[in-house]
C-alpha cells in the first residue's frame, strides 16, 4: 500500500527486496513507458519521465530495464500503448481509497477494479470525493541497517529534504513534490542506495477501524495492488501501532 503510515512505508520498501520484485519492476516499466510516450524519451525535457526514472532507480531497477522501456515509450523498440486511469472509493467507516491504473485494456481494468471493490466491501466515489482528503508528497526510504539517521539527515536536509526520520530500521526522507528530484540526487550523488523513491499521495488524516474492519480493508488493498493494472492504491487508512494482519 502506497500512503504514510509508517506500517505501509515499512511494507512497501521491505516489497522492493522480496518476492514482489518481479510486479513492481513490471509496474515501473509501464509508468516509464507511458511517461516516454507523452512526453518524449529525454529526461531533461521531460520531467515527468525524470521522476518515474528516480522511481525505478531508487527500487533498484537495472539500467537496461529503464533504458528498454523508454525506447517501448519513444517507439524505438516495440511496445504496448497504455491508458492512465484514476478510480476512487470508498469503504465503511469513512476510508477512501485513491488508485492509480495503468492499462492496455481499460474495460478489463474497469471491471477487475470494480468486482475486487465489491467483493471487498467498497464502493466507487464520485471524482475528487477522496482525492481531496490527500497530498502529494516526496518520499525516499532506506535501509537503516546500512546507513545512521545522522548520516542520512545531513546529506537529505541539505538537498532540500523536509524531515527524516528512523522508525523500526527504516530511514524515511520525506520532502515537498517540487524538492524531491534535487533530494534523490543528492543522496544518489553520495552513494546512498535506496529502498524506494517517489512522489506519493499521503492522507491529511488518517481514519481508524477497528482490528477485524483493518484487517479486511488491508486484504482488500493487497488484492487491488497485485492486479496487474493497478499501479498504486494510496489510502487514509490508520494501521495501528503494533498491528498484524492475520
Amino acid at each position: 500500500m502506497s500512503g504514510h503510515s509508517k506500517w505501509a512505508t515499512i511494507k512497501h520498501a521491505k516489497g522492493a527486496a522480496d518476492a514482489k520484485r518481479g510486479q513492481m519492476f513490471t509496474k515501473l516499466i509501464k509508468e516509464i513507458t507511458i511517461t516516454a510516450r507523452m512526453g518524449g524519451g529525454s529526461p531533461d525535457s521531460n520531467p515527468r519521465l525524470r521522476t518515474a526514472i528516480l522511481k525505478a532507480r531508487g527500487a533498484n531497477m537495472p539500467k537496461d530495464n529503464i533504458t528498454n522501456a523508454i525506447k517501448k515509450g519513444t517507439g524505438e523498440l516495440e511496445g504496448v500503448s497504455y491508458e492512465e486511469l484514476a478510480y476512487e472509493a470508498f469503504l465503511g467507516g469513512g476510508v477512501g481509497l485513491f488508485i492509480e491504473v495503468l492499462t492496455d485494456n481499460k474495460n478489463r481494468a474497469a471491471a477487475d477494479v470494480r468486482n475486487l471493490l465489491t467483493r471487498g466491501g467498497g464502493e466507487l466515489a464520485k471524482a475528487g470525493s477522496v482525492s481531496r482528503l490527500f497530498k502529494r508528497q516526496g518520499i525516499i526510504t532506506i535501509d537503516g541497517e546500512k546507513y545512521t539517521e545522522d548520516q542520512i539527515m545531513e546529506i537529505a536536509l541539505d538537498g532540500g529534504a523536509e524531515d527524516v526520520a528512523l522508525s523500526d530500521g527504516i530511514i524515511e526522507v520525506t520532502t515537498k513534490p517540487e524538492d524531491f528530484e534535487t533530494v534523490a540526487d543528492a543522496l544518489n550523488e553520495k552513494g546512498i542506495e535506496t529502498m524506494s523513491a517517489e512522489v506519493s499521495m499521503v492522507a491529511d488524516v488518517e481514519v481508524a477501524l477497528d482490528k477485524d474492519a483493518t484487517g479486511k480493508a488491508l486484504k482488500l488493498i493487497d488484492r487491488l495492488e497485485e492486479n496487474e493494472d493497478v499501479q498504486n492504491v494510496y489510502s487514509n487508512l490508520e494501521i495501528p501501532e503494533g498491528f498484524e494482519a492475520e
